[in-house]
């Protein structure tokens, strides 16, 4: 067992050797670049149409919760004021209305980010795959072996490709169209 285990052991390192020899000779003719995934998730045209239209889905809601949070402010300052020349069951009406409202406020806002997030989340997965796929397509085009993104702590300049990639992801994209004026 033993003998069999050292056999195994120096054919591995022999295959092993073998195969590092022949990637050092061919080390030079490997083509790689190195993606700054983050960056090219900001600047690509497909981020700025997806942050465009998650505001155009929530902005309603969100100009719906500030005219709530608004009105509870409003309702807090008028408790303040008046409070000490209320009557006793008013001053305690008011104060439950407040506190009703101001659940109401606390739960569509919550409701609200929690949507909001969700969505983002999705957007943000489709435009991660959308863009893999056009990174692929680069580096198939462009005659690269090797494209490294993230995890990676030195990278020469010279090998950074995002520019690249976004101009070429950009050259893709349609034209944008033309955004109604808002009112």
């Amino acid at each position: 067992m033993r003998h069999m285990t050292r056999n195994i052991v120096t054919i591995a390192l022999a295959a092993t050797l073998s195969l590092a020899a022949v990637a050092g000779a061919e080390a030079q003719a490997i083509k790689i670049g190195v993606v700054n995934f983050g960056k090219l998730l900001e600047e690509s045209p497909q981020a700025k149409a997806a942050q465009q239209a998650l505001e155009n889905e929530f902005l309603p809601r969100q100009r719906d919760v500030a005219a709530q949070q608004k009105s509870l402010q409003e309702k807090r300052e008028k408790l303040q004021k008046e409070a000490a020349v209320m009557s006793e069951a008013d001053r305690v009406r008011t104060e439950r209305e407040v506190r009703d409202l101001e659940l109401n406020v606390n739960r569509r806002f919550n409701e609200l980010q929690e949507d909001l997030n969700l969505r983002r989340n999705e957007e943000v997965g489709k435009m991660q795959r959308a863009l893999l796929t056009e990174v692929q397509a680069y580096a198939r085009a462009n005659g690269y072996q090797l494209i490294v993104s993230d995890g990676v702590l030195y990278a020469a300049d010279a090998l950074d490709i995002t520019p690249q990639l976004v101009a070429a992801i950009k050259s893709k994209a349609p034209a944008p169209a033309a955004t109604p004026p808002k009112p």
